[in-house]
This record gives structure tokens, C-alpha cells and sequence, in this order.
């Protein structure tokens, strides 16, 4: 629960009280207590002797804390995600900050490490604190459980992966998972390209599922399925994407394309690759850091958009909006930079 200023220092940090705000301008504490809420019948005197006080001590009260024990929804959003250390992440938090700053709100952050228990609590800890929304990228493989009975009707917006039977209608905004991975596969077909391998998330994750969907419908429609002993759906960071890219140049007969399904496999696979001439051809979904500069095909899509359509539909929610929830699904685009395009060895 919030707690006020005075009553919550944080370990090794003595924070001045009240008490001592009330003692220095000798005055009551109650006096002290007006005087810094603004409420009237106190003396000009007396406020700006108690101001004066707390300035000298550095006292700040909990505007936060005071605002919630009057029953009032805080100005605060709340965004759960992954891994903040993954630009996707950030790039997402950025939009919606963005979107939220120029309506007096403020964007509270945690990372559920992708684990669901860490995410239920995140989720109860974010509902106390009355957060006038609560934007999601989820964890969990189903959503069922969140009909909690002391939501306060905090509106809950899913962002990237979409929500599975979530209670009642919830807004989402998604990227054109299936769409985007269609083109990639069709691209290395294109290019000439059979044995393609498949480097993605476990399959718990929608965005996988979604993704690798795409880039099946691709390949049936080619009537090729020399891809399928080359499917790897276990990885989901740098060190196991590269491992199983390791494994998979290892083979007898190699795939001569790779599709990794997010920007932190694609940057595994990149370190797997190192050394190897010519390499095989290599299509990412998600752009990264210096994916242009490295000449990496990406499945591209606009991050910080995606974070700013989240926020208006919070923010649509949490001003009374009650029409039917919407999925937002934002476009992708293949850019091409030379790694997607080479030909098969």
C-alpha cells in the first residue's frame, strides 16, 4: 500500500516527520498537516512558517498517499513488461510516457522477468495503488484469473501479445505477427532458398505461435516443407538462440536461411554466425541497434507507435470511454538491407 513520506524511509535514509516539520514552526502537528494540504482556516503566518520549516528540513509530504486515502485514482499508469534491458521494451514504454506526459499522467514501470507468478503479484501491487490503468505485456499463457474482485475497474490494456481468455472484453494493441513472418518466409523463397531454419520463443508465447504461423502459410503455399527438421522453438535470449543456431550449422546438411523470430535471437544467431563465409542468408523479426548498420533483413514495426496507441486507449478507458474493446493491430514492414538476399550455398 502507498504509505506517506514521513512513515516509509528507505532503509539507511532518516526522512525528516512531520512531527519535526510541527516542532521546528511551533505548531500542532494537525496545524502542520493543514498548512502543507492547503486547507483553509490557517493563518498566512503560520502556513509560511510551517513551509518554511519544511523546507529547512526537507520534508516533502505524500501527495500520492493522500490523494488514495481520500478514494481518489492516482494520476499514475502502470506498464508491466518483460526484460527492460530488451530495446523493444523500452522503445514501447517511451511511446506510451510520451503519449501520457502531455495529459498531466505518469508512467510507473516493472519488468515480470517473464515469470507469471511475478506478474499476478506485480498486478495486485499496481491495483492497490489505484493506478488509473494498467498496460500489460504478459507473461502468463492465459488471463482468466484476472477478474480480481478489488480491480476498482481499472481498465487493463494488452500490448504485444494478445490477451487469452481474459475475463470480459479487454483492449489490445498487437503487431501483424502472422502477416510479417509470411513476408519474411516468402522473401527467402524468393531468393531461392529451401532449407530454412526457424529460431523462436517457446511456445507459450502468442507472438511465437502467430509468427510461426505466418511463415507456415508461406511455405505451404510453396509446397516446401524442407524447413521442418530445422525448426528450433526453445530459445528466448541471446545465449540459447546462438547455441541453437550452433547446432544447426553443425548438421550434415545446414539450412541456407534463418528466420529468427525476435531481435534478441537474431543477435544470438549473429554471434553463432560469426566466422562462417559466406553465412547463410538471415531474416529478423523486430529491427534492433544497429541491425542497418550490420546489413541485417528485418520484419520491421514501429515501437514507440505501438506504445502510444496503448496509451490513448488507456487513456479512453480511464476517462469513462464504454464501447466495444478494440484490437489495435499495428502494421509491418520487410526492410531489406542485404543478409535476407543472399542466394543458397
Amino acid at each position: 500500500m502507498a504509505q506517506d513520506a514521513e512513515s516509509a524511509p528507505l532503509p539507511g535514509l532518516i526522512r525528516p516527520t512531520l512531527a519535526q516539520v510541527a516542532s521546528l514552526a511551533g505548531v500542532s502537528l494537525k496545524t502542520a498537516s493543514r498548512a502543507l494540504n492547503g486547507e483553509p482556516n490557517v493563518a498566512r503566518p503560520t502556513r509560511v512558517r510551517v513551509s518554511r520549516a519544511a523546507d529547512k528540513l526537507g520534508f516533502r509530504p505524500n501527495s500520492i498517499a493522500r490523494e488514495l486515502r481520500r478514494g481518489a485514482t492516482s494520476t499514475l499508469v502502470g506498464l508491466i513488461s518483460g526484460d527492460l534491458a530488451n530495446p523493444f521494451y523500452s522503445a514501447v514504454a517511451s511511446g506510451v510516457e510520451r503519449e501520457l506526459r502531455g495529459c498531466g499522467l505518469q508512467l510507473v514501470m516493472a519488468s515480470n522477468d517473464e515469470d507469471p507468478e511475478r506478474e499476478r503479484t506485480l498486478i495486485g501491487a499496481f491495483l492497490e495503488r489505484r493506478v488509473s490503468a494498467l498496460l500489460l505485456m504478459s507473461a502468463c499463457e492465459r488471463h482468466d484469473d484476472l477478474a480480481l474482485p478489488g480491480n476498482h475497474g481499472v481498465p487493463f490494456i494488452f500490448l504485444d501479445r494478445r490477451p487469452l481468455d481474459a475475463p470480459g472484453d479487454v483492449d489490445a494493441v498487437v503487431i501483424d505477427n502472422r502477416g510479417g513472418a509470411r513476408r519474411a518466409g516468402e522473401h527467402l523463397l524468393r531468393t531461392g532458398h529451401r532449407r530454412i531454419a526457424v529460431v523462436g520463443d517457446p511456445q507459450r508465447y502468442t507472438t511465437h505461435r502467430e509468427r510461426i504461423e505466418g511463415f507456415v502459410e508461406a511455405m505451404t503455399a510453396a509446397g516446401n516443407d524442407c524447413w521442418r527438421p530445422y525448426l528450433s522453438s526453445a530459445a528466448h535470449d541471446l545465449g540459447t538462440a546462438e547455441r541453437s543456431v550452433a547446432e544447426l550449422m553443425r548438421r550434415d546438411a545446414p539450412p541456407t536461411a534463418i528466420f529468427t523470430t525476435n531481435n534478441r535471437l537474431t543477435i544470438g544467431a549473429l554471434r553463432a554466425l560469426a566466422g562462417y563465409q559466406p553465412p547463410p542468408a538471415l531474416v529478423g523479426f523486430d529491427d534492433f541497434d544497429l541491425g542497418d548498420v550490420l546489413g541485417i533483413t528485418v520484419v520491421a514495426h514501429g515501437c514507440e507507435a505501438m506504445g502510444r496507441q496503448a496509451a490513448r486507449l488507456a487513456l479512453d478507458r480511464a476517462g469513462g470511454q464504454t464501447d466495444q474493446p478494440r484490437i489495435v493491430t499495428m502494421p509491418t514492414q520487410l526492410v531489406i538491407r542485404g543478409s535476407g538476399e543472399r542466394a543458397p550455398q
